[in-house]
């Protein structure tokens, strides 16, 4: 296939030969490693658990036999082209290109795409308008989709199809590409590399199914366990990285969150953060603990965090907000102790308004160090009938990070454990940076209790 240049960037050279060897021996010896977990797996007579590990093996095992031939095959450079042969009633992983001349419409495959899509060699590759002939019924608009986008606004391509081979079976197809610029920023033509992942796509429906073997096996010891992650996830998902925001969250602020479950079996607490973005313009950030584990915890908490959303966006100011939950609790069927931080966050003064019940007080870095917010009057909420809360203000700068934080994460002396990470935090390019380096002081430590994290940047 001729080289893809585009008329902005030159194609990358090649890797050596030395650093391709490496990778490969790498490549088989965690091959190695993988076939020794799955060897400890049993056979048929193993229960729905041991099945599925056996098949995700299998499938992880799958995959390093392809990286390893496509390494072999990037360090010895195109083989001759034989057709392709078929091995244990699958085509070998091997890649086929393809690209097609816009100008002329001219189209030039390798040997190994004539083999995936099993077509003589002899004939003449297919143009564009004569590939979607290949591909099954349903599949035609997907691949007119991606290959439109790529010509008219220049988009990669990535995306799977099914193709029907003259003998009658069925491969599915991952395909990956990108026009090819001429001097005035034309696309002159297409590019593409095509992979058989049929054999892929059908390990991993046999994880699927196992998978699904083994959770109704599982399903009537775990019903009272899933009555309390339910709730908890309606409060505080366990999201793997950025915190999910309506309309990408606050412009003036930059927000990554992370709840961490305990280290322990208990079930799961009533930690929770939460962000909001008010009509006022203004951001509400809370984060807080409700003492005990279960589904009457967890309830309880999104009753109580959807009490401060409302009396929120209703314009209530943190300390009069903790002093109605705290009535809230009060009146409530099941007793309950709750530490709280609330905040508001004015954007257009930098202005943070901040109450606390019972709870940490804020952690705030600026120019390489930080330091522990002063907290104004605040009893744990439900511990004192009629109890008042006071209220803070902060003026913050621009790259000023807030960090706030249950009393799980680190105990109740080791505050300055996370005020050591100043250095590191100030080199963050981003909230969630700084949050990684959080998660990876604290993240792995053995820990009794759930804990969550909250870190708001601000950006302007």
């Amino acid at each position: 296939m001729p080289s893809h240049l585009s008329a902005d960037h030159p194609a990358d050279q090649p890797p050596g030969r030395g650093s391709v060897d490496e990778l490969i021996t790498q490549t088989r010896r965690l091959k190695g490693e993988v076939d020794a977990v799955r060897r400890d797996a049993h056979g048929d007579t193993a229960g729905p658990r041991e099945r599925w590990q056996r098949a995700l093996c299998d499938l992880a095992l799958h995959q390093l036999d392809d990286l390893d031939a496509h390494l072999a095959q990037l360090r010895d450079g195109p083989p001759p082209a034989p057709p392709v042969p078929r091995t244990r009633g699958r085509l070998l992983s091997r890649v086929g290109s393809a690209e097609w001349n816009l100008l002329t419409d001219d189209a030039v495959w390798s040997e190994e795409l004539y083999g995936i899509l099993g077509r003589d060699p002899a004939t003449a590759a297919l143009t564009l308008d004569e590939l979607p002939s290949l591909v099954l019924d349903e599949d035609r608009p997907k691949l007119t989709a991606m290959v439109t986008d790529c010509l008219v606004d220049a988009r990669p391509i990535d995306g799977e199809f099914r193709v029907a081979r003259p003998d009658g079976e069925v491969r599915t197809v991952h395909m990956m590409g990108e026009p090819v610029l001429d001097a005035d920023g034309g696309t002159a033509s297409m590019w593409a590399v095509l992979r058989d992942v049929s054999e892929l796509r059908s390990r991993r429906r046999e994880v699927r199914e196992t998978r699904d073997s083994l959770q109704r096996h599982r399903g009537g010891a775990r019903s009272g366990h899933r009555l309390a992650v339910e709730p908890q996830e309606a409060v505080s998902p366990p999201w793997h990285g950025a915190l999910r925001l309506p309309h990408r969250g606050p412009r003036t602020l930059d927000l990554a969150a992370r709840h961490l479950p305990a280290t322990t079996a208990s079930p799961l607490g009533g930690d929770w953060y939460d962000v909001l973005e008010l009509t006022d313009g203004q951001t509400l950030l809370s984060i807080g603990d409700l003492t005990g584990h279960g589904p009457a915890v967890t309830s309880t908490t999104a009753m109580m965090l959807g009490a401060l959303r409302g009396m929120a966006v209703a314009g209530t100011q943190p300390g009069q907000l903790l002093s109605w939950l705290d009535r809230l609790l009060e009146s409530g069927v099941h007793p309950a102790l709750v530490s709280a931080v609330c905040c508001r966050y004015r954007p257009d003064t930098r202005t943070l308004t901040w109450a606390q019940a019972g709870h940490p007080a804020p952690l705030l870095f600026r120019g390489g160090t930080g330091r522990r917010l002063h907290p104004p009057e605040g009893a744990l909420l439900g511990a004192a009938s009629g109890a008042s809360y006071g209220q803070a203000e902060e003026t913050l700068e621009q790259g000023d990070l807030l960090l706030l934080h249950t009393d799980g994460l680190v105990p109740d002396d080791g505050a300055h454990r996370l005020l050591d990470l100043a250095p590191r935090l100030h080199e963050a390019e981003s909230a969630q940076d700084c949050l990684q380096a959080v998660v990876a002081e604290f993240g792995e430590a053995e820990r009794a209790d759930d804990a969550c994290v909250l870190v708001a940047r601000v950006t302007s």
